[in-house]
């Protein structure tokens, strides 16, 4: 752990996982300085100010340089100026979830991938739940872990969803239990479009693991078996358990016979049919595997792992069920900021698709959904600044592709197109900040645009 008592310690971004950890930081004796590139909300500055932690916005000042270490938010890239000049005066950078982490006193479960983390991560939620076990979930999602450390104890689980952000700056970050679900092209705007240092950014999640500590990744995705390549030639590797929807692994969980199975400690179980899962979709099938392996390496019952696995409902914007109008299927998949994600949810239906895609493209190849896009969907309508790229990439695999101006304007279009028995999906392959604060609040609107049909 750095030295905090009475140390300069600048914090980059003021959302809200850089607010929690200058709290974190000052309560603990640091002298914080929050400075923030663009404006600040007022409810930001008057938080700050009550706790007694100066701050900056729009523009890093000299202040910034002149910190013993900086704590960098998730949302600041390592290609700006600001964090540039700081490595080249070899100032210290740590992510909130590393300094967070030297904090915590609790058991740690984080998942990462570049789809399904927060499903999973929710889903272990549920099942700490159903298993009457303590958990608190935060991270990436929800609460950040600087704002939960210090209710932190060994009698309840951090259960983290974990961005390639957030391991960017990570040096002492161990969790005893570590999920890699997937490692596909995402966010390669912030990596130099380089597919490369993303993925070995996902991997400094098992950095800092040892055999005490326990690696589970997933066996049908190619950069998670490299990832446990890698690991097998450390000279000190955790534990490795792996899961697969295609067949028997070495020591994890698997399908065989439609049914989900354990081999751990050269003990064979049968635990359930897939078919009495809660979440359709083979995805989900995967990500449940991951969610029912992690829980029983963390000695939860076989019947909670059932009872979860058979219940959970899932998450809102991931594949949400909006509303049925006039027999077509309105779903919102606003989570779904990659093309990969677009791709699981392409699979996910059986029946003739209107898609919505599109927003800020982060390097996409939409070119990879052929497939799926000529066998399901017969319309793609494109939106938001991606709308020219994905029309000049797809022209000619769908038999209709419109450009729209609006989401409301998007949602009207579909209408028009949509026949009975068919499904309306919103999964736009595409971060939503060109026109929207969030996803979420692309789903949001998305939901209220659709309930208002008439």
């Amino acid at each position: 752990m750095r030295e905090i008592h009475n140390r300069h310690i600048a914090v980059l971004g003021a959302a809200r996982s850089g607010r929690a950890v200058a709290r974190l930081l000052h309560r603990h004796g640091g002298r914080l300085f929050v400075s923030e590139y663009g404006s600040m909300p007022d409810a930001a500055r008057i938080e700050l100010d009550q706790a007694g932690i100066p701050w900056e916005e729009n523009g890093h000042s000299e202040k910034v340089f002149e910190a013993d270490w900086v704590v960098l938010s998730p949302g600041v890239p390592d290609q700006s100026p600001t964090v540039q000049q700081l490595m080249a005066q070899r100032t210290a950078i740590y992510s909130e979830l590393e300094v967070a982490s030297w904090f915590n006193q609790s058991p740690m479960v984080a998942v990462t991938g570049s789809n399904g983390k927060t499903t999973v991560t929710h889903w272990l939620s549920d099942l700490w739940k159903r298993a009457g076990r303590e958990a608190q979930m935060g991270g990436n999602v929800g609460i950040p872990l600087s704002d939960l450390v210090e209710e932190s104890g060994r009698d309840r689980t951090m259960i983290l969803e974990v961005s390639s952000f957030q391991l960017d700056h990570v040096e002492q970050f161990r969790p005893d239990v570590a999920l890699l679900l997937n490692i596909t092209p995402d966010h390669l705007d912030r990596y130099d479009h380089d597919f490369d240092r993303y993925a070995a950014a996902k991997r400094r999640l098992f950095d800092q693991q040892g055999p005490e500590q326990i690696a589970i990744l997933n066996a049908d995705d190619p950069e998670s078996r490299a990832t446990a390549t890698l690991l097998r030639q450390r000279e000190s590797p955790p534990r490795l358990l792996t899961y697969s929807t295609e067949g028997p692994v070495a020591e994890g969980a698997w399908v065989e016979d439609r049914t989900i199975r354990f081999n751990l400690n050269g003990v064979m179980e049968k635990l359930m049919s897939v078919d009495e899962m809660g979440l359709p979709g083979l995805h989900n099938v995967s990500n449940g595997l991951a969610t029912a392996l992690a829980g029983r390496v963390s000695e939860i019952s076989s019947d909670a792992i059932r009872e979860s696995l058979n219940r959970f409902s899932g998450v809102e914007h991931r594949l949400e069920l909006v509303r049925t109008r006039n027999g077509i299927q309105w779903i919102n998949d606003s989570k779904a900021t990659n093309i990969n994600a677009v791709w699981f949810a392409l699979q996910s239906f059986h029946m003739p698709m209107v898609l919505i895609l599109g927003g800020r493209d982060k390097g996409n190849n939409y070119l990879e959904l052929e497939r799926p896009l000529r066998e399901k969907v017969h319309t793609v309508i494109a939106l938001g600044e991606a709308k020219e790229t994905i029309r000049e990439q797809l022209s000619g695999i769908v038999p209709d592709i419109c450009t729209v101006s609006t989401l409301d304007e998007a949602v009207r279009k579909a209408d028009t197109v949509a026949k009975r028995g068919e499904t309306v999906l919103l999964s736009p392959a595409c971060a939503s900040f060109d026109m929207f604060k969030s996803y979420e609040d692309r789903g949001d609107q998305f939901k209220a645009l659709v309930q208002a049909l008439l």
